[in-house]
């Protein structure tokens, strides 16, 4: 017997076409839950895609803030980076300005803003949410714990294809061999290690930059003079990290519009007034002379050239609750065209000025307003670092709900906003990292070489993601597929080339930052596959348990016992563990898994399937808890009251129909078929149903029942004969409840067996071993009291 929650909205009776049981009954409502206004009414116009002029404009003036801001502020250092020896030949920056043009085009413009963003998995963006759309659409999770009751949420969207379908090959190809799993795995681990990494170099470059211009209007001052001036403006942002983005944010994009428009218009002055023929970098043919005549320094300059389109996987991470078209619009309107102007105004000047490449942008402002666009610049560089570190916060959250990250700490900033979390300890670690950077390189030019090293990678990894997702999610023509393919991997491949040449000059920052959490992240990974391997190898056949009996051999004594598992079938071995060393059990024993779905969220109404183990008077149970990658454990959210409310619930129900299932198996929705339009339900909550025909009366069915409390909830049962009142078995419940709830959790040591070899011990008995002691725990996690908290310890080999 089962209870899922629901909020579908319609009345539906449904058949379930995977077995030949029987009909399965399904009647629907949906209730109205409370929710801040302003961002149902959001939600709501997002979901159907119709928006009134107004409200669009408004939301693409308020994602200029989160989302562009580290690319608006690339001007600050891309042309020092692109020409670090200074300029030869005036036509180079011609050849670099072009370059930027074409770059801008093809790679934010027509690939990010107007592909990748459609890509997102409910308005979450970032490599996360592409696994996440890859993972509905095909079996290619490491961790096999999916169950088919979870494709029935609301927020678990995907398309069908037909079998012989290029995607349905796809599928097959990809879910054919375990190494294919774990290569796209992989593949995402890197993605996210490098999102990371720009979570460093992004303040690093952003703020030395902007606080180099101190030194342009007083030249005495020295570089330690501007590096101390970053260094404190970097605390200051970190140290601020724990307030959130919800008081300030505001601002952002009030400060960030400001930013677009003084760059552009000076960029519009600089032409007017230094050299109207820059403009003839639109033709693309300066590029071709401007590598041939360059050769290898024109090539490796274009490392320097890539940092113009630094910020587009924050960009993508960034998406948040914006709607595409709004940010579409935000591009095409204003940053677009303000970037363009912002370039062409540097090259106009450069090519008056060309001692002055090291500072360009700062050199090119005019006098009379040089310094209120220093502090714009100041405060631009602050809203960049804080949308990538924000973008860093979101994509490791993502991470370590999907088992790929250690427990660490995360705080809801916001109670209007979901996305906006603080992870304390990482945040504290960007920090030293960032400044460790920032001091100790003191320049722009070998920051940037690491950036550079970044940004191109997650480019290749969004590439190869996107090339599935178009075939599985989108299901496109191969052609398309190729033709998108071909064209991204050319730009960024030729990128990638010219960054390799500057692995020695700073570019080896990232790949070490990002080998780093590699290891951490992928050993993380496999210590929690074999932990679930080991749990579901050695889980306890129900024949054991009903063989023990109602006491379960023990004595049952008062009390409720909460015993947490990686399981959402089956008894786990640590259940067998405790009862036989220990002499008793308590009167009700609950299971319950917690666990993470492929999905954004899990709305509050579906969070929880409740089933009975066993017979009646065993008064066994299973609960799973179900989450999205963005859903949080907040410290107000009283977890136990939530699970007992569900469990009450499906006791009521349950008296309802007589029966039990001692099945793994979940209720399963099926189509809807004639038989089942025999269901009726009369405005009392009374079930009635036809009984002409015999075999109605003793298939499984499921039933929606409409509950006192507004809460929609499915009940399996084995047959629909009158059963007892519920109310015996609530009052027992109610009075172990009340002698006390126990929380028992296993501790689960995983060794590497002896006859290992030397790399697989040091992964699993002293780094795995080490995030283990280190990482939060689940009972803090979940707020349970210490004195009411029971660990199990058990060994396995690996």
């Amino acid at each position: 017997m089962e209870l899922s929650m629901g909020m579908t909205s319609r009345v539906e009776v449904e058949e379930d076409s995977d077995n030949n049981k029987g009909s399965m009954w399904d009647l629907d409502q949906k209730l109205d839950q409370p929710m801040d206004e302003e961002a149902g009414r959001l939600r709501n116009t997002y979901r159907e895609k119709k928006f009134s002029a107004l409200l669009l404009l408004r939301l693409a003036f308020q994602s200029l803030g989160v989302v562009y801001g580290d690319l608006g502020t690339s001007p600050l250092y891309v042309f020092y980076n692109t020409f670090p020896h200074g300029i030869k030949d005036p036509e180079d920056v011609i050849g670099a300005l072009s370059l930027i043009i074409y770059s801008i085009t093809l790679i934010p413009l027509l690939k990010y803003v107007f592909i990748v963003c459609r890509a997102n998995d409910n308005g979450q963006g970032g490599t996360f949410a592409l696994y996440s759309l890859l993972c509905r659409h095909a079996n290619v999770r490491t961790i096999p714990n999916q169950h088919r009751t979870d494709e029935e949420l609301t927020t678990y969207s995907r398309s069908t294809f037909h079998a012989q379908s290029f995607a349905a090959k796809t599928k097959r190809w990809l879910e054919r061999y375990a190494f294919r799993r774990n290569a796209l795995l992989i593949l995402v681990l890197v993605g996210t290690c490098m999102v990371i990494g720009d979570g460093i170099l992004t303040p690093a470059i952003s703020v030395l930059s902007a606080s180099g211009g101190i030194k342009v209007n007083q030249p005495k001052l020295s570089n330690d003079v501007v590096t101390v001036v970053a260094v404190v403006i970097l605390v200051g942002l970190f140290s601020m990290q724990h307030y959130g983005t919800d008081k300030v944010g505001w601002l952002f994009a009030p400060i960030v519009l400001l930013w677009f428009l003084l760059i552009g218009g000076i960029g519009l002055f600089n032409i007017w007034k230094y050299d109207t023929s820059v403009l003839k970098a639109f033709s693309p043919v300066y590029i071709y002379r401007y590598l041939r005549r360059g050769g290898r320094d024109g090539w490796t300059s274009l490392g320097g050239i890539l940092l113009s389109i630094t910020g587009i996987e924050a960009l993508f991470a960034d998406l948040a609750h914006f709607p595409v078209l709004a940010v579409q619009i935000a591009f095409t309107v204003v940053v677009f065209p303000c970037l363009l102007l912002a370039y062409s105004g540097q090259a106009a000047y450069l090519m008056k000025n060309k001692e002055h490449v090291v500072d360009a942008f700062y050199r090119s402002i005019p006098d009379s307003i040089y310094w209120p666009v220093f502090i714009v610049a100041t405060a631009a560089a602050v809203v960049a670092s804080q949308a990538t570190i924000s973008a860093t916060f979101s994509i490791i959250k993502q991470a370590l709900a999907l088992g790929c990250f250690p427990r660490v700490k995360v705080v809801h900033t916001s109670k209007k906003f979901l996305g906006q979390i603080y992870i304390p300890d990482m945040n504290w670690i960007l920090m030293i990292l960032c400044i460790c950077v920032t001091a100790g390189f003191q320049n722009q030019s070998q920051i940037g070489n690491a950036y550079g090293t970044a940004v191109v990678i997650v480019m290749l990894v969004t590439t190869l993601l996107m090339i599935l997702v178009m075939l599985l999610v989108w299901r496109c023509h191969w052609i398309l597929v190729m033709l998108f393919t071909g064209l991204s991997l050319l730009v960024e491949c030729t990128y990638f080339s010219a960054v390799l040449f500057k692995i020695d000059q700073g570019g080896w920052v990232p790949l070490v930052i990002a080998a780093a959490f590699l290891v951490i992240m992928y050993v993380w990974h496999y210590g929690t596959l074999k932990r679930y391997e080991f749990e579901m190898h050695s889980k306890v056949s129900m024949a054991w348990i009903v063989g023990l009996g109602p006491s379960l051999g023990l004595v049952r004594v008062p009390g409720i016992g909460l015993v947490y598992t990686e399981l959402a079938s089956g008894v786990p071995h640590i259940f067998s563990h405790f009862i036989t060393n220990l002499p008793a059990i308590h009167s009700v024993v609950v299971f319950v898994c917690v666990k993470y779905l492929p999905v954004y969220t899990v709305p509050e109404e579906e969070r929880f399937l409740v089933k009975r183990i066993g017979p009646k008077n065993f008064h066994m149970f299973r609960c799973v808890a179900r989450y999205g990658y963005k859903d949080l454990h907040k410290k107000d959210e009283d977890f136990e009251t939530k699970l007992f409310d569900s469990l009450f619930l499906f006791v009521r129900l349950e008296s309802m129909m007589e029966g039990c299932s001692d099945s793994d198996e979940y209720s399963l929705y099926g189509q809807q078929t004639e038989r089942s339009r025999e269901a009726l339900i009369n405005n009392n909550g009374n079930i009635t149903s036809s009984l002409a025909d015999p075999t109605i009366s003793s298939i499984d069915s499921i039933v929606q029942i409409k509950s006192p409390s507004h809460v929609n909830f499915t009940v399996r049962s084995s047959g629909q004969t009158s059963g007892q009142t519920e109310v015996d078995e609530r009052e027992f419940l109610n009075n172990c409840r009340d002698a006390g709830v126990v929380h028992i959790m296993g501790n689960t040591v995983v060794r590497a067996r002896r006859d290992s070899r030397f790399y697989k011990k040091i992964a699993v008995d002293y780094i795995y071993a080490f995030l283990r002691k280190i990482c939060r725990e689940n009972s803090v996690i979940f707020n349970v009291p210490h004195e009411s908290l029971l660990n199990v310890g058990q060994i396995f080999y690996v």
